[in-house]
């Protein structure tokens, strides 16, 4: 069968040959219609990521749709070593598929299911989000977190703010469902006021000076509790935090993905988003590709038009 190969650490992708994948008990054989790339995808290929393969030649891509012998539509997480989402077949645990509805596009939720699963998860499970809450979400002007404002408005959130570099970007989340936008540039000004009205749960995508600011906010702000949520790192990996932030506070800093949460509850948390998708608008930006285009296709993806590939 056809797939896209890794056959050394740091090399891209490769269409070609793949020996087919066989059913065993606790297996299952899909059919895969849809894999989205992600830069979870690229730096598992790269073998940068923490939960990346130590063996080579395996099949890239860590989820996607497709159906099962039967004809049911699914969604399924491909973490086997050897058997990634981007091949015309994969190998897949039994428990890690879930059903598709019916009226949800496969394509539309192969490039929802990635970051769409970061704010389900950040939110439903290390944040708990309770109704009524109030949600900042930092730097959400990509993918990710563009998705994050319409998802805690799915889930219920009182009020959500939302940062980012974009103008533009901003100005279209506040008809999405944010209730205040505010630049990076603007954004320490604002806090004050921000934590004297009281966030409950901040969702960041970027680490870096902005994060900083906000948990040195929350502190100052007095003794209610803030639940940061640390998801992605675009403006950097590392700050200097200072102990009393964590000893003289309320603050509650936690961090949401791989490992995070487990792999059941992980696919729970799919499940549940994509069931949603198929009743509230959660469409995204995409670009559908034939797998065969994957060596040019691969490093076009960007934070605000996903690459999915088709077969």
């Amino acid at each position: 069968m056809k797939a896209a190969i890794v056959s050394a650490a740091g090399e891209l992708p490769v269409y070609g040959d793949f020996p087919e994948p066989q059913a065993d008990e606790s297996h299952v054989v899909v059919t895969v219609t849809a894999a989205a790339v992600s830069q979870l995808a690229k730096a598992r290929a790269a073998g940068t990521h923490y939960s990346a393969a130590a063996h080579y030649p395996f099949i890239t891509g860590i989820d996607g749709t497709g159906t099962l012998s039967n004809g049911d539509p699914v969604y399924f997480l491909a973490f086997d070593a050897q058997w990634g989402s981007m091949a015309e077949r994969t190998l897949v645990p039994a428990d890690s598929i879930v059903s598709l509805p019916a009226t949800l596009d496969p394509v539309l939720a192969a490039a929802l299911a990635n970051p769409g699963m970061s704010s389900w998860a950040a939110l439903t499970r290390r944040a708990q989000l309770r109704a009524g809450e109030t949600v900042l979400i930092n730097g959400a002007t990509g993918t990710s977190g563009g998705l994050a404002v319409r998802i805690a408005q799915h889930l219920g959130a009182g009020k959500i703010i939302a940062t980012g570099r974009n103008r533009a970007a901003l100005d279209q989340l506040r008809a999405q469902g944010a209730d205040l936008t505010f630049t990076l540039d603007e954004l320490p000004g604002a806090l004050p006021a921000l934590m004297k009205e009281g966030i409950d749960v901040v969702l960041d995508y970027l680490w870096g000076q902005s994060a900083l600011d906000i948990m040195q906010a929350a502190v100052a702000g007095g003794e209610k509790t803030v639940r940061f949520v640390q998801i992605g790192s675009l403006s950097g990996q590392e700050i200097t935090l200072h102990s009393k932030l964590l000893r003289s506070s309320g603050l509650t800093l936690m961090g949401s993905g791989l490992g995070s949460v487990s792999d059941k509850a992980l696919i729970a948390c799919i499940g549940e988003m994509l069931t949603a998708a198929a009743e509230s608008d959660f469409s995204i930006a995409f670009q559908m590709r034939p797998l065969s285009d994957v060596a040019l296709a691969w490093q076009e993806d960007d934070s605000r038009c996903r690459t999915v590939f088709t077969l």
